[in-house]
Parts: C-alpha cells; structure tokens; sequence
C-alpha cells in the first residue's frame, strides 16, 4: 500500500509503526456551529480510510478531536450569551448527530481540550524547560528560532515568512511567527490555571498534546485539510518534536478543499452550506458518494447540480451490482467444468 506523505512530497510505501497495527490523529472540528459539507468532505475520506485498513486486517485505533476552547468559540457564546463550554457541548452533540447521518463512525477516542488542561500544561513546562518557549508577562509563546525544522511540512521558509508575515505583530514576541502556546485569561473568558497564572490554552498546543498522549510519537498517519498544513500542522510538529526530541507523525494525509464557484467553502467566507440543511434535499449516501467521487487530494466544487450528478451515479451503480447478483446466482455461472 502507498500513501502520498505530505511531509515527503512522495508516495511512501506504508509501513506501520507496529506490525498489523495503524495508529491515526485528525483533527476534528471547533465546536462553534453545525459542520458544513466542506468539514464532511475531511471526515467522510479519513472514515473510509479507516474502515479501509480494518477491511486489510489492521488493528486501528482512530483518535479525532474535539476543539471546545477557542476564540471563535468565546465570541459565539458572547453573542448568544451562552456560556462558552455548554454552547461548545451542543455542537460536540449535533457533529455527532450529523456524522451518524453520513455513516461516518465514532472515532475510538474523542478527546476534548477542556478535558485536558493539565496534560497541555505539563507539556508547556517541558518546552520553556527545554528553552523552546519563553513567558511574556503571563502569556507563553513557542520560540520558533529554536526548532530548525521549522517548515518541513509545508515547505516554506523561515526567513521569507518572516519577511512576509501578515500576523499582526506583538512587539513583546521574539519573531512575529512565534505563537501562543499560553494565553492569559481576558475578562468574560473562560480561564484555567497555571504556573504562569490563570488562561487558556493556544490551538496548536491542544492537538499536539492530546496525539502524544494517544497514540505516542512516531506514530503512524496524521490527517487533516489542506488549509491546516500551516501554520495547524506545521506547528503541531515543532512542539511535538521539540519537545520529545522524536519524530511525531510519520505520514501526513491531506485532503483538498470543497469549494463553491471555484472558492473554499467556509464559515468565514459564509458560503457554506450545512450538512443538516443538506440532507434535507439529498441522502445521506448520495451526499457520501458525491464526497468520495473526486480524488482526495483535489479541489471538488460544490452545486446542487453535481449532488443530482452523483446520485444518478448512484443509482447507475446500485444498478450494475444486482444485475452482477443476479447473474451470479444463474445456474452454471462460470463453471470451468464444462468442456471446451
């Protein structure tokens, strides 16, 4: 079997970490709002990976997050004035709902970060011990100076990032790429403490301690979309491999976008459509077919035109395997018995 390796550039021959045995992280969704077809386009292709290595004998344990601290989270539950964990819970609720729809499993393990403050911290403190990360006031930053891979799964280089660099830009960082791994607690928002006083947690740091807690380093496929090779995944490295001195994935897996009119789906673009609202109009498999019918890794656009595309494919389909059972089942099918 060959995976295409983010990492590499390259279709690798996959070798397991442990033989008859695949150990998968993706990152799920950030708990603010109802997934849209473009986060189902993601789920829907690595569940099919997943069911595709258990149909080749392996044993697969599949770890899938979910974001339920977040900025986009906070400013939601401002608006709705919802405290910021319940509005996140109702959302860790409808995914569910809406992948038990799209025949999408449970993941073996759904970790959330509010459920894993203490590990993050601890890995937080091996970083700044480590010289990796540096406090300014009560805020902690990874100091990406320190870690010369920096870039290797995206192939960008440092210094023409920094050059470039859009972030807006915090005099008291060391580089303006430098990012939080800490965030002091604002007022209104949700805080838990730490040696370096009461906070949250940066994004980047959450996925990475919850897959080394998982799954270890070295382990075997990370996935995602593209949109999250920089800065999600490039940073998810730096911390995991700075921090262990280890290899932390070993296959990166991305998917491309969905897109409408030729542009991302998003919720920040707000042309996106949710996959409840959806599922009124088409099936659960004719939505699923139509997400698996063009090459993962190329962009696949969205319309109402190409769902009615799929589900007379779909239909063409079903079609062809029960003539194919029928003429099975016919006395004398494929009997190499008779002579010639």
């Amino acid at each position: 079997m060959k995976i295409y390796n983010t990492l590499t550039k390259a279709k690798e021959e996959f070798k397991p970490r442990e033989p008859g045995k695949v150990f998968i992280y993706v990152c799920g969704p950030t708990t603010y709002n109802f997934i849209h077809l473009g986060n189902a386009r993601s789920f829907v292709f690595f569940d099919t990976v997943r069911r595709y290595f258990r149909y080749r004998g392996y044993e697969v344990r599949y770890v899938q997050n979910f974001t339920d601290m977040d900025d986009k989270i906070i400013i939601r539950a401002l608006e709705k004035k919802e405290n910021p964990l319940f509005l996140a819970e109702k959302y860790v609720q409808a995914y569910f709902y809406d992948a038990q729809a799209l025949n999408i499993q449970k993941a073996d393990i759904h970790p959330k970060v509010s459920q894993h403050i203490p590990e993050i911290v601890d890995l937080i403190k091996v970083l700044i011990e480590k010289k990796h990360a540096y406090l300014v006031d009560q805020d902690v930053y990874f100091d990406i100076a320190t870690f010369a891979d920096y870039g290797k799964l995206s192939g960008r280089n440092l210094d023409f990032m920094q050059a470039g660099a859009r972030v807006e830009v915090d005099v008291r960082k060391k580089n303006p790429l430098d990012f939080a791994l800490w965030k002091a607690a604002k007022p209104g928002e949700p805080f838990w403490e730490s040696p370096w006083g009461p906070g949250r947690p940066g994004w980047h740091i959450e996925c990475t301690t919850m897959a080394l807690k998982y799954l270890g380093t070295g382990f075997d496929i990370h996935g995602g979309g593209n949109d999250l090779i920089f800065p999600h995944h490039e940073n998810e490295i730096a911390q995991a491999e700075a921090a262990t001195g280890q290899p932390f994935a070993r296959y990166w897996i991305h998917n491309g976008y969905l897109t409408v009119n030729q542009e991302k789906m998003s919720k920040s673009l707000g042309n996106y459509f949710l996959v409840r609202e959806i599922l009124k109009k088409f099936s659960p498999e004719t939505v699923r077919f139509f997400l698996l019918s063009t090459h993962y890794r190329s962009p696949q656009d969205f319309s109402e035109e190409n769902l009615n595309h799929a589900a007379r494919g779909l239909e063409r389909l079903k079609t062809s395997i029960i003539f194919l059972q029928e003429a099975l089942a016919r006395p004398g099918w494929g009997d190499a018995s008779q002579s010639s």
